[in-house]
């Protein structure tokens, strides 16, 4: 049946995937793949960021030693002090147009990264700083903890928080409120592609959690923002279908006759 739900959602429309929206089939595994190509292209992106603050650093230290001489030069005299401050000029010519030129490149690579999609729970969660609260040794006291930090304010370990306990309890039930709570956190920051990623493996691996009919819910209004209505009717639809007397399910009644009413003046 969650088979075919995912089915359902997805098949109306390949642009979903084509487009980076994490809302994946068969089990998650055209999400894995995307994922780890995701993870493989950052790196790459960290690796040039690195050697281009090398190359960057290395040409600064170049020019200022040409801007040195071409000091020293100006203060020559003799016959060839013409052809010195040339060729000097020359040199700091040439070093600030490659200083020019990695400044740049590496402005174009922290921009990369800096839109790139957020880690998720396939990748692993750092060690746990010293200032950071004991965790606890129970998935439910684990997900409250991470529940709890979201309150507080500090989406980053929360985030860091569920994606521990998903990795500790992959099998658990707190591990589907785990990815729902982490969608909601990528959801209110209006990061809908991810957000969508977290609510897929609630509807897909945990239908049962009570965060699943909220799932699909949050889903079609991130289809509504990506502007993909017919994903976001089907969506609604399908919450309905699976729980009907759900108060997400009152909630989805509402959205439905909005998006009817939308529909109809087109």
């Amino acid at each position: 049946m969650v088979a075919r739900v995912m089915r359902t959602l997805i098949a109306p429309a390949a642009l979903v995937l084509l487009s980076g929206c994490f809302f994946p089939a068969d089990r998650g595994q055209v999400l894995e793949s995307r994922v780890d190509k995701l993870k493989t292209e950052n790196e790459k992106l960290g690796t040039q960021l690195v050697e281009t603050q090398a190359q960057l650093k290395d040409t600064t230290a170049r020019l200022q030693e040409a801007l040195d001489q071409l000091d020293k030069a100006s203060r020559t005299t003799g016959a060839n002090i013409g052809v010195k401050v040339d060729s000097t000029l020359q040199d700091v010519a040439a070093l600030r147009g490659q200083v020019e030129a990695q400044q740049h490149k590496l402005a174009e690579l922290e921009a990369k990264l800096a839109a790139a999609p957020v880690a998720t729970a396939s990748t692993a969660p750092p060690e746990p700083k010293k200032d950071e609260p004991r965790r606890p040794d129970d998935p439910k006291e684990y997900l409250k903890l991470a529940d709890d930090t979201v309150r507080g304010g500090d989406v980053e370990l929360a985030r860091r928080l569920y994606t521990e306990l998903m990795k500790k309890w992959p099998k658990d039930d707190s591990a589907g409120d785990a990815h729902f709570g982490l969608g909601e956190t990528y959801f209110n920051e209006k990061k809908c592609r991810e957000a969508l990623y977290e609510y897929g493996k609630v509807i897909q691996d945990f239908p049962k959690v009570r965060s699943a009919p909220t799932a699909y819910l949050r889903s079609s209004d991130c289809f509504s923002t990506l502007k993909m209505g017919a994903e976001a009717k089907v969506a609604l639809e399908e919450l309905l279908k699976q729980y009907p007397k759900s108060d997400a399910a009152k909630t989805a009644k509402t959205k439905l006759a909005e998006l009817s009413k939308k529909g109809g003046k087109k």
